[in-house]
């Protein structure tokens, strides 16, 4: 139990140091390198098996790691071998150190980065010391050896501090909303339009997904606290002039406010991996346009504070498509999940081609001279957004009354836009679904399809087509490498 209890008040101390300075919990730090180290087809099944819960499965799977091998480390230095505990809980530090160094992690100086692990070091090998201590005699008559009451008000005393270590770092979390609670949402010099384009079925994706609701894929466990006023754009590479810009000379450029569903590339066929929402930013294309960009360059890698590189299309920032660098989402600040304070929204593109978070570095180069973090894992260099649709009412084996019964969902084909959807009940004809208005080519389209449901158990199938008037392929297709593909449909019971 004492080394347990050393080691949780390292991990304790180490996450209320890291939550004060911004730099990476050495859990966090071993974890993206996990990511990182994982082979592809292992973070596929982490995303589709997982989904949101990835995260705090890979902390807990290394949290109980170090507390098993802390376990025995207390179980060795109880049995006197002293140094041999506290010798493995300073390599246990050293692990956490070194990876603070060489894994992408938090945003951070040298000195932020590395004063948790350092601090987690030093407190991991002070505690074990201090746990595993024998007593010494008052007198030579004395016997030397355990003392079980020494030993429970040292475990408990060490318990008390990662306690109210932990307890401290909770508080100081809550700190981390004063950055956004300072910036305003700008006002947009073009605005969007009001929303139209809503469908009320309950059930149904909303048109605009909430922020809390937004679907969120990335490599970070451990989520950038970035000050907007110390956050700076590099724009730079294959440019006649390189541009730097701060924060709030991003707030007084033009502006525009965008309704832009976003799709990740893992999303399976019918799968949550999509959401709409309301984005005000910068076009991208004005930025270029200052910087001027030089003949022969075809791409753009961006990067993110933790230095994950994209490599996106420069084509598909140019030719007149809302590509921005975003400042605000659904009418307010870009939560921390989601880019805080500046990320991409390009429509059009799976975002790991385009939609960069805690953006930091903008290069104008071209595919031939670099490759990016998940093109390096197997993915396309280019991912078009295929065109989809998801029944989300009912879900799959769900009972429904008999009668009149209504289906509903979304479809989208970003920069095309939706004309059609169909449905069809088990090997029937395909029947034309109600589609709600067209709010632009870059979002979703909702949808709703009435039907005569009969005792028994019926499956439903939807396909979409798109607004050149190209259907949906049939053809299955998993993520990799460059988005799913097929047809979505669930099973009901009807009685």
């Amino acid at each position: 139990m004492g080394g347990v209890v050393a080691a949780g008040t390292a991990l304790a101390v180490g996450y209320l140091v890291a939550d004060l300075t911004g730099g990476p919990w050495p859990v966090d730090a071993v974890g993206v390198q996990v990511i990182d180290w994982s082979p592809g087809p292992v973070k596929d099944w982490a995303v589709r098996t997982l989904g949101t819960a990835d995260r705090p499965l890979l902390r807990v799977g290394i949290c109980a790691t170090l507390a098993i091998i802390a376990a025995v480390a207390g179980w060795l230095g109880a049995r006197g071998h002293r140094r041999t505990a506290v010798a493995i809980a300073g390599g246990l530090g050293l692990v956490g150190f070194v990876f603070a160094i060489v894994s992408r992690s938090a945003a951070g100086s040298t000195v932020d980065r590395l004063l948790p692990a350092t601090v987690t070091l030093v407190v991991a090998v002070l505690a074990m010391a201090l746990v595993t201590r024998r007593p010494t005699p008052e007198t030579a008559e004395a016997p030397v050896g355990f003392d079980r009451r020494r030993f429970l008000v040292t475990v408990s005393a060490v318990a008390v501090v990662g306690a109210a270590a932990a307890g401290a770092a909770r508080f100081a979390g809550g700190s981390g909303q004063e950055l956004r609670a300072r910036v305003r949402v700008p006002r947009p010099t073009d605005a969007a339009g009001p929303l139209q384009a809503s469908v009320d079925v309950p059930g149904i994706s909303p048109f605009t997904t909430p922020n809390a609701k937004f679907y969120r894929v990335d490599t970070l466990l451990q989520v950038p606290r970035i000050d907007p006023r110390d956050w700076e754009l590099r724009i730079h590479g294959l440019v006649d002039k390189e541009l730097r810009l701060s924060f709030d000379q991003l707030l007084e450029r033009r502006l525009i406010e965008r309704d832009i569903t976003l799709t990740c590339v893992s999303n399976e066929v019918g799968g949550p991996y999509a959401g709409n929402a309301r984005w005000i930013g910068v076009p991208i294309a004005d930025l270029l346009r200052e910087a001027g960009v030089r003949q022969g360059a075809d791409a753009v890698k961006s990067t993110s504070v933790d230095g994950l590189t994209i490599g996106t299309p420069l084509a598909a920032l140019t030719d007149g498509r809302d590509a921005i660098l975003a400042l605000a989402m659904n009418g307010e600040p870009l939560p921390f999940e989601h880019g805080f304070p500046v990320r991409m929204v390009v429509p059009g593109l799976y975002g790991y081609v385009s939609a960069t978070k805690w953006i930091v570095d903008f290069e104008v180069t071209r595919f031939t001279d670099f490759s990016a973090y998940w093109t390096d894992r197997g993915w396309s260099v280019e991912a078009p957004i295929k065109t989809s649709s998801r029944i989300d009412v009912p879900k799959g084996f769900a009972t429904v009354k008999a009668g009149p019964a209504v289906a509903a969902g979304v479809a989208w084909a970003q920069r095309r836009g939706i004309s059609k959807v169909e449905v069809k009940v088990d090997n029937g004809p395909w029947q034309p679904a109600r589609l709600a208005p067209v709010d632009g080519p870059d979002t979703w389209r909702q949808w709703t399809f009435r039907w005569n449901a009969t005792a028994g158990t019926h499956k439903l199938t939807v396909r979409a087509t798109d607004a050149t008037g190209e259907l949906q392929t049939d053809r299955q297709a998993p993520p990799r490498p460059n988005g799913s593909s097929g047809l979505h449909n669930t099973v009901v019971m009807v009685e």
